[in-house]
């Protein structure tokens, strides 16, 4: 797996709209047993591509992301234990 500059590093509910990340690392210890087992179950995992699509315009609301070709609505702490390196281009 490729290396990636740190300071490029986020998670998914940091990302812009239609910006395009790799998965690489998640806090499974910060999740509940139900939202780790969905993120498996949605095969969530290092080195999958996703694409944020929407964030609710309130705060704390939902964000909306691309998982292969599936759209999913992940609740905004879970998005944030899902770290990510933005894509280049």
């Amino acid at each position: 797996m490729a290396l990636h500059d740190p300071l490029s590093m986020r998670n998914l509910a940091q990302l812009r709209r239609d910006e395009r990340a790799t998965v690489t690392g998640i806090d499974w210890p910060g999740l509940t047993v139900a939202e780790a087992r969905r993120l498996r179950e949605l095969g969530l995992d290092e080195g999958v591509t996703v694409e944020l699509l929407h964030k609710a315009s309130l705060g704390a609301g939902p964000v909306a992301c691309r998982i292969g070709r599936m759209t999913v609505a992940l609740r905004r702490h879970v998005a944030g234990a899902i770290r990510v390196a933005p894509l280049a281009g």
